[in-house]
């Protein structure tokens, strides 16, 4: 089963890949690596969820959150390569989460993301990972995440 079909089997169907809204470009190529900019979890009406772990935003909502920062990545990775099927490996993730000081559950939270990256792209979606609590993050929005996939040619 192709990672498309897999998403259609799931239900789900990638949004419109994200369009920069500063002085940067969604994706960029370093030889077989593609390195994705940071995105959230956009709605298809333009809107995020907004507010702080801990405070505003349950760890439930917040891993839907990731999940949905996920389809926004898939997004990016389809436009860029065209078939989802090209990737390789899914090398690394950094999610950030908008949390509270004493909040300490940022990986349950980016597990939305990593979960999503398996049931779609399977052993590729498969990836080294670091999850963070920052102090803010742009539009306040709950979860930013970054990767960088291996693509085959």
């Amino acid at each position: 089963m192709t990672p498309e079909q897999r998403l259609e089997a799931l239900g789900l169907t990638l949004p419109a890949m994200p369009i920069p809204v500063a002085n940067y470009v969604p994706y960029r190529w370093a030889g077989n690596l593609l390195y994705l900019s940071g995105q959230g979890p956009k709605r298809a009406d333009g809107t995020y969820r907004i507010g702080r772990l801990g405070r505003d935003i349950t760890i439930e909502e917040a891993y839907q959150e990731a999940r949905l920062t996920g389809l926004n990545l898939l997004a990016a990775t389809k436009a860029a390569v065209g078939d989802l099927s090209r990737v390789e490996a899914v090398v690394k993730l950094l999610g950030m989460v908008n949390a509270e000081p004493d909040f300490s559950d940022h990986p349950k939270v980016i597990n939305g993301c990593s979960d999503l990256f398996v049931e779609v792209l399977g052993e590729a979606g498969r990836h080294a990972r670091s999850a963070v609590g920052m102090g803010s993050l742009p539009n306040r929005m709950s979860v930013e995440i970054e990767a960088i996939l291996l693509i085959r040619n």
